[in-house]
C-alpha cells in the first residue's frame, strides 16, 4: 500500500473523533445558553407572578352554588335515618299501624248501617232484646235498632216493664210479655211468638206478603250488683242475685232455642267486665254471676256450633250514658255516690265498719267508674260513645263471616282484662289505693261524721 492510501485511511479514521468532539462541544454551547434564558426569565418573572421555589398554583375554583334549603333538609334527614336505621323502622312501623287503624275506624264509622228490608219495603228482620226494660243499655240498644230498621222485641216480666215499654211511643218497639217462673205461660208466648216469625205478614192493604226473620238473640243481664264485705252480704242477697240474673238468663235463652236455631240468629251476650276481670274485693256477686255467665256462653257456643249459631260475648267497659233519655245524666256526681257508699257502711256491724270500712271506702271512686255508672267523667276512665257498642251490635247481627268470640267494647275493656289475667294481684292493689295494714282507730267515728 503507497503512502498516499495510508495518509487517507488516517484521514477517515479521524473524522468520527472530530465529529463527537465538535458535537459535545456545540451542545454544551446550547445548554449553557438555554440555562442563560431560563434563569434570565425566571428572574424577571418571579416579582410578578409570586414564583419562587414552589410550583405554580392552580387558580382559584369558581364560587359554588347555593344549595337549596329543601335540598339541605332531605340530605340530612337522609344521613340521619342511614346512621339510625332500626330507630327509622321502628317509627315507620308504629306510624303505619297507627295510620292503618284511623283510616279503618273511619271507614268503619262511615259505613251505613240499615236492616235489610223486604220487596214492599217493609221491615222484615226482627230482633229480640232479653233485658230490663228499665235498664239504660236495653233501652238504648232498643232505640239504635228501631231507628235502623229493626222490628225490636223487648222481654218483659211485669207489667210495670210492659207500660214503660209502650210509653217509648214507637211502633216498632213492642213488649214481649215473659213469665219465667211460670214454665206454661213461657211455653205458650214463645210458641205465639214463633208462630208470628213464621207467618206471611202483609205491610198494608194490597202489598205482597213477606216472611219475618228472627235477625239476633240479645242477652242483657242486669248490670246492677249489690257491693260490699261478704260478711254482711245474706244469703237472700245472693239467691236473689243468682235466680235473677243467672237462672233468668239461662231460661230465657232456652225458651227461644228452637226458634234461634230455625233461623239460625246470632246470640249476643252483653256483660260487665272491668270489675270481674281484676276480681276486685267487696264484689264477689258482680264477679261470681259474670263468671257464671262466660262459661254458660262458652258451653252454648260449642252446643250450638254444629247448627250454625253463632254466640258471641261481649266485655263491655265503661260508656258515657248521659244520653240515654231518663237516665238521669248529671245528676249521678261523685258527691251523691260517695254519700251513698257512706251510707251503705253505716248499715254494716261495728266489727265489719273497723275491719272493712277504709278499704271500702277508698276503693269506691275507681269502682265507681268502672261499674260505668253515671253519665261524667269524674273517675279515671273516659267514658266510650254508646254509638260504638251500637255499631258493634249491628254489625255483628248482620254480619256475613264468622263472627269473634270475644268483642271488647268500652273504655278500659281489654286493658283491664289483660291486668286482671298477668299483672300480680299487688299492682292491683295499688291500683285501687288498698293497704295491707291499717289501724282501726277513728274508723267509726270518721264515717259516722262523713
Amino acid at each position: 500500500m503507497s503512502s498516499d492510501d495510508l495518509y487517507f485511511l488516517d484521514v477517515l479514521s479521524s473524522i468520527p473523533n472530530d465529529v463527537r468532539r465538535y458535537s459535545a462541544q456545540v451542545a454544551d454551547a446550547v445548554d449553557r445558553h438555554i440555562n442563560q434564558v431560563a434563569g434570565l426569565l425566571k428572574d424577571q418573572l418571579s416579582p410578578a407572578w409570586n414564583l419562587g421555589s414552589s410550583p405554580l398554583q392552580p387558580p382559584p375554583p369558581p364560587p359554588q352554588k347555593p344549595v337549596p334549603a329543601a335540598e339541605r333538609i332531605f340530605g340530612a334527614a337522609t344521613q340521619w335515618i342511614r346512621r339510625h336505621q332500626i330507630v327509622t323502622a321502628v317509627v315507620v312501623i308504629t306510624v303505619g299501624a297507627h295510620g292503618f287503624y284511623l283510616y279503618r275506624r273511619y271507614r268503619h264509622s262511615r259505613k251505613r248501617r240499615r236492616a235489610r228490608r223486604a220487596s214492599n219495603g217493609a221491615r222484615k228482620e226482627v230482633v229480640v232484646i232479653a233485658g230490663s226494660a228499665s235498664e239504660p243499655l236495653s233501652l238504648s240498644l232498643s232505640l239504635d235498632l228501631e231507628r235502623r230498621g229493626f222490628i225490636v222485641y223487648v222481654v218483659a216480666n211485669s207489667l210495670e216493664e210492659e207500660q214503660m215499654i209502650h210509653n217509648q211511643s214507637r211502633a216498632d218497639i213492642r213488649p214481649l210479655m215473659l213469665d219465667i217462673t211460670d214454665p206454661s205461660s213461657t211455653k205458650f208466648a214463645v210458641d205465639r211468638f214463633d208462630r208470628y216469625l213464621h207467618l206471611p205478614q202483609v205491610a198494608f192493604s194490597g202489598a205482597i206478603p213477606h216472611q219475618l226473620k228472627l235477625a239476633g238473640f240479645i242477652l242483657i243481664p242486669d248490670t246492677s250488683y249489690p257491693s260490699g264485705p261478704l260478711e254482711t252480704i245474706s244469703p237472700e242477697t245472693w239467691s236473689d242475685a243468682l235466680n235473677v240474673k243467672i237462672l233468668g238468663t239461662v231460661a230465657t235463652t232456652q225458651a227461644f232455642l228452637r226458634s234461634i236455631c230455625d233461623f239460625k240468629a246470632p246470640i249476643l251476650l252483653l256483660a260487665p267486665s272491668i270489675i270481674p276481670s281484676l276480681s276486685l274485693p267487696f264484689h264477689g256477686i258482680e264477679s261470681s254471676v259474670v263468671s257464671a255467665l262466660e262459661s254458660y256462653g262458652e258451653t252454648l257456643r260449642a252446643e250450638l256450633a254444629p247448627t250454625g249459631v253463632q254466640v258471641t260475648h261481649f266485655k263491655l267497659g265503661t260508656f258515657d250514658r248521659s244520653s240515654i233519655p231518663g237516665n238521669g245524666g248529671r245528676n249521678h256526681t261523685q258527691a251523691a255516690y260517695s254519700n251513698v257508699t257512706r251510707a251503705d257502711v253505716l248499715t254494716w256491724s261495728s266489727s265489719a265498719r273497723t275491719a272493712y270500712g277504709k278499704t271500702y271506702l277508698s276503693q269506691a271512686p275507681a269502682t265507681k267508674t268502672w261499674s260505668g255508672v253515671g253519665g261524667e267523667h269524674e273517675g279515671r276512665l273516659r267514658g266510650t260513645p254508646l254509638r260504638e257498642l251500637h255499631r258493634a251490635v249491628f254489625d255483628t247481627l248482620t254480619s256475613s263471616t264468622r263472627s269473634p268470640k270475644v268483642m271488647h267494647v268500652g273504655s278500659g275493656s281489654l286493658l283491664y282484662d289483660v291486668v286482671g289475667r298477668w299483672a300480680p294481684p299487688a299492682l292491683v292493689g295499688r291500683m285501687l289505693g288498698v293497704r295491707r295494714r291499717m289501724g282501726s282507730e277513728g274508723l267509726a267515728g270518721d264515717v259516722e261524721a262523713a
